[in-house]
């Protein structure tokens, strides 16, 4: 076996813990024991499950979903939330299907099942009479958005106001995640370097099946891209990305850029910016926050509410 070989097996053991079922206690979100609320506690989170029988003063209100992206929960939206003022919009903010469960949930999941998350909302909201809604979606949940728009979701359905994408993924910075197809039996599942309280929030163990789940919607989407996809009639889309982004591959972006088009052709916004991390609108539970990332994060907030006035 030659040096480069050796060092590629090295980084596939350093990367991938163990070829057994990990060791999961309940103070991991991957436990049993419930950590996301907007399970037990819908009415919080959900627009439609907040207003089942909406005012006229409440239709006139724009709504915009907020989604999350692998292995993540509502959490990655909450500073959003916080931060917006919503006398003019609401906020929705969806938890994909199979997150935020447990560990055999998740392992369980498709990707057609987390963005069923997102279309039970959408379509909720449409009938009860909203017809001003947006969406925005970190990471993977930009790339199920896209495959929405791939696959002619929104031809059958009210056009979204706006997409927003922050760091959407369709090519991963790990060259490693495109062979877990092939190690995948081999080593069960990753596990990601992450802080106790960052354990609450997010899979602290990312079986190998949602892995090539998550490769799975991102080959759908740059096949889509390929043959180029349009969005639909009036539909603002713009992407924000992080120029040093080390899970999302700014060359997603690129191809987002080269290959969607909005309906007359013309092309999308993309905005990247002066950043070293994955999801930069997210800043809650990171350490040496920087005045710079809290500039970006505002930037990308007031440009997404501003869309919703």
């Amino acid at each position: 076996m030659n040096k480069s070989n050796l060092f590629f097996l090295f980084a596939i053991m350093a990367l991938f813990y163990s070829c057994s079922a990990p060791t999961i206690t309940d103070d991991l979100l991957d436990g049993k024991v419930i950590f996301d609320p907007s399970l037990y506690n819908p009415e919080q989170f959900l627009v439609s499950a907040k207003y089942p029988n909406p005012t006229p003063e409440d239709l006139s209100k724009h709504i915009i979903l907020v989604v999350h992206g692998y292995s993540a929960t509502t959490f990655e939206w909450q500073e959003f939330k916080d931060w917006s003022n919503e006398s003019t919009y609401r906020i929705s903010q969806v938890l994909l299907d199979g997150h935020g469960r447990d560990y055999d949930s998740f392992k369980a999941s498709k990707w057609e099942d987390w963005q069923s998350a997102i279309t039970e909302e959408y379509e909720k909201l449409i009938a009860l009479g909203y017809t001003k809604i947006s969406i925005a979606g970190s990471s993977t949940g930009g790339t199920l958005i896209l495959e929405l728009v791939k696959s002619g979701y929104f031809n059958t359905h009210l056009p979204p106001k706006n997409l927003f994408l922050i760091d959407p993924i369709v090519v991963s910075s790990s060259k490693l995640q495109s062979i877990v197809g092939i190690i995948g039996p081999m080593i069960v599942y990753a596990e990601s370097d992450q802080t106790s309280e960052e354990n609450k929030y997010w899979y602290r163990f990312r079986p190998y099946q949602t892995i090539n789940e998550l490769n799975d919607v991102m080959k759908v989407v740059r096949k889509g891209l390929e043959d180029e996809i349009k969005l639909p009639t009036e539909t603002y889309l713009k992407v924000f990305h992080s120029l040093h982004d080390p899970v999302a591959s700014t060359t997603s972006t690129v191809l987002i850029y080269k290959g969607l088009k909005t309906s007359t052709g013309a092309p999308i916004d993309v905005q990247l910016m002066d950043s070293d991390i994955h999801v930069f609108t997210r800043l809650s539970l990171r350490s040496n926050v920087t005045t710079l990332q809290h500039a970006n994060q505002l930037d990308a907030f007031n440009q997404i509410a501003n869309k919703l006035n």
